[in-house]
């Protein structure tokens, strides 16, 4: 299942790291270098999921969040701080502003995958490759199969 991801960053060397480990777990990158391409990104594609850089040109990451936050249409949209602000005040100003994961540079792909699906697995539900069984229901998303098993009730009248 592949998910949308809108990677904000202004470092070009970093933006393509993240595209590539993006691509090679079936996610579709879309990178902007700055808060501005972004507000236009996500006005004309809403994304599943945004990386978001705090140190950017002319907006900060942090205000870009903020903003997201404020609108109807952005409110819920699962935000992940990417950032060389490594102190602890600037990881509660950041989840504070809205992000749902804050991971400082330098970063493990791995990590970085890893929270990604833990963000989607919270926010988004639906998009998760688990399995899901309720009431004698077994919804497998990957295959796109629903089983149903026969409950048998012993009831006394």
């Amino acid at each position: 299942m592949s998910v949308t991801i809108l990677v904000v960053e202004d470092e070009p060397a970093i933006q393509e790291l993240i595209s590539y480990n993006l691509k090679k777990n079936g996610h579709v990158p879309l990178c902007v270098y700055d808060a501005e391409q972004a507000i236009i990104m996500v006005n004309n594609v809403l994304p599943d999921l945004v990386l978001l850089d705090w140190m950017l040109p002319s907006m900060s990451g942090i205000e870009f969040a903020r903003r997201l936050r404020r609108e109807t249409r952005t409110k819920s949209l699962p935000i992940i701080m990417l950032t060389a602000r490594i102190e602890e005040q600037d990881k509660i100003l950041g989840l504070d502003a809205g992000a749902d994961d804050y991971i400082t540079k330098p970063f493990s792909p791995r990590e970085l995958i890893a929270r990604i699906k833990a963000v989607l697995r919270r926010r988004l539900p639906e998009m998760s490759d688990e399995i899901i069984e309720l009431g004698g229901l077994k919804l497998d998303p990957t295959t796109h199969r629903v089983f149903v098993y026969r409950v048998l009730i012993n009831k006394r009248l």
